[in-house]
């Protein structure tokens, strides 16, 4: 793949129809290397019948240099190479840079959709359905504690399971481990039921002592995770038997129920401590419908689980690979939220028409202020007048103040996925006469002090089934770097929210949240786009996940008759 690499930085620096005229001081500088080396190089050009080279003897003389094989035909063989050897980030990025042409750009992608998709083998006569997938976040780590990322958060969902479930349709509590449960008076006390037989991927089968161990890792862990709020209440977990299970709250919480459901709660097996946790990150072992047989850099591999306590899934295996750039460009008004959420299928005719479908879910992008760390955004007027610059153009609410934009560098912190967004606030903010920069950095660390040290903070919020523990989460989090007469206003509500039985009015107690951080400028909503699914018609069975994402499970592909 190196040498593909190589031939595409020539051709982009010295390809043409026609003979060229270089001397070996500008090859080597094309490709960074010595002159021994780029001839070298050359020669094995030459053996492939990829170039022609009549080398002109004496320092600084140009020889002849004619390329005879088409950089689109290398690019994708290339690329081809890059996808079977588990290893093509590199080689795609190279690609990508080295392309002279948008034709050659066009060709790439439509290759792409070609491996994408889905693909139908048969091995000792038995069909073998396989689903691959791009994904335009890279894949660390699937261990429930641990992910940070939505795309890790979605093969998670398909690897693991929790005691209780969401119905994809209407987000109703649904069986899952438990099969029954039941709660206390004082909603304080919660019994779980579990099914029989249940196996983990490595054979083992499942025991409360197994949900046990799930909930005493996370309650002992120190690192700040998603929806730590609930599970810190827990006050005692306790096995009463092989199949029963009794959790303790501290104080009754109705968002414990939605939280059990969700992807953070799923339940591992006792024995990870064999595995080891940086190995169980990578190759994760749960009751899910799909196991996780390879993980690479840039790619993994899921293979159905044939002994899935709810059913065996239609698909044999599903391959997601990271590619860094989006198969399907769209202007930033227009760009939809995740790649895993293109299914092209292009050995049906007429692949070049997808339907689209949205799901309940969509994604909202806000940016939030300070206003614990000292300097402009401590001064309501100013935050207003800083905001309203974000606002669409158009009529825009008068803020009156008598300073000019401050000389101030504004630092707006967010992470890599969120980058666009934040330098779209730099820039819309620099035409306004204020300084700014922006400042990425990885999840683990925009959990730590940096948020208390920037002013301006950039954060996503997905509006899925699990909405209301996403709201409850953010809204702690906020907390953090407002003042505090609206902090306290803030967890005074939060505290009545997780009281309250009915959903209904839990989210009006969070749309008053967010009124009086609106209304005091120190939220402002910056977007909010659907979760949007493409797919061929010959695809069956789509629906979606409680976070949107579409049920690899459920998913199937009629054969051709």
């Amino acid at each position: 793949m190196k040498l593909h690499s190589q031939f595409l930085k020539l051709h982009s620096q010295h390809g043409g129809p026609d003979e060229v005229r270089v001397t070996l001081d500008e090859l080597a500088l094309t490709l960074g290397c010595t002159h021994r080396n780029a001839l070298h190089v050359i020669r094995k050009m030459v053996d492939l019948n990829w170039v022609a080279w009549t080398p002109s003897r004496g320092r600084g003389r140009r020889s002849s240099l004619v390329f005879l094989a088409d950089a689109e035909e290398i690019a994708l063989e290339s690329m081809k190479q890059a996808i079977s050897s588990k290893d093509i980030r590199s080689t795609l990025e190279g690609i990508r840079g080295h392309a002279r042409t948008s034709a050659l750009q066009d060709t790439l992608q439509g290759w792409l959709l070609t491996y994408f998709g889905h693909h139908a083998e048969m091995h000792s006569d038995k069909r073998i359905d396989t689903l691959r997938l791009p994904v335009t976040q890279q894949l660390h780590t699937f261990d429930p504690l641990y992910m940070n990322l939505l795309a890790e958060s979605f093969v998670s969902s398909h690897v693991f399971d929790g005691l209780i479930g969401r119905s994809g349709e209407d987000g109703q509590i649904v069986p899952a481990l438990a099969h029954a449960w039941e709660t206390d008076a004082d909603r304080t006390t919660w019994t779980f039921h579990l099914r029989k037989e249940v196996l983990f991927h490595h054979g083992k089968v499942l025991a409360a002592e197994d949900v046990v161990y799930s909930f005493e890792r996370m309650m002992a862990t120190s690192q700040r995770t998603l929806y730590n709020y609930i599970f810190k209440e827990i006050r005692e977990i306790k096995a009463l038997n092989a199949t029963t299970v009794r959790i303790l709250l501290k104080k009754p919480n109705e968002l414990f129920l939605p939280f059990l459901s969700t992807s953070r709660a799923a339940v591992v097996p006792r024995d990870l401590p064999s595995i080891g946790e940086p190995n169980f990150g990578r190759r994760p072992v749960g009751t899910g419908p799909f196991k996780i047989v390879e993980m690479h850099e840039d790619s993994c591999v899921l293979e159905v689980f044939p002994y899935y306590f709810q059913g065996r899934a239609h698909l044999d295996r599903v391959e997601i690979i990271y590619v860094p750039w989006s198969l399907n460009p769209a202007p930033p008004e227009t760009e939809t939220v995740s790649a895993f959420h293109v299914i092209p299928n292009p050995s049906v005719a007429g692949a070049g028409s997808l339907s689209r479908i949205h799901s309940a879910s969509s994604v909202c992008k806000f940016v939030t202020c300070n206003t614990k760390k000292k300097g402009m955004l401590s001064d309501p007027l100013l935050r207003a007048a800083l905001l309203s610059c974000l606002q669409d153009e158009g009529p825009r609410e008068t803020v009156r103040h008598t300073a000019e934009p401050p000389t101030d560098t504004l630092q707006i912190a967010t992470i890599p996925q969120y980058t666009g967004d934040a330098e779209f606030i730099a820039a819309r903010l620099t035409q306004h006469g204020y300084s700014c920069k922006v400042l990425s950095v990885s999840p683990e660390e925009f959990k730590g002090p940096v948020r208390l040290e920037s002013d301006l903070i950039v954060f996503s919020l997905l509006r899925d089934q699990d909405e209301q523990l996403r709201l409850y989460d953010l809204y702690l989090t906020l907390a953090q770097h407002i003042e505090p007469g609206i902090r306290a206003s803030v967890e005074g509500r939060l505290q009545s929210i997780a009281r309250e039985s009915d959903p209904a009015l839990r989210a009006e107690g969070f749309r008053d949240i967010e009124d009086i951080l609106t209304r005091n400028h120190q939220l402002h909503i910056l977007y909010e786009r659907p979760v949007e699914t493409a797919y061929l018609p010959s695809v069956r069975g789509v629906t979606f996940n409680s976070q949107g994402w579409v049920d690899l499970r459920r998913l199937w592909f009629p054969p051709e008759v």
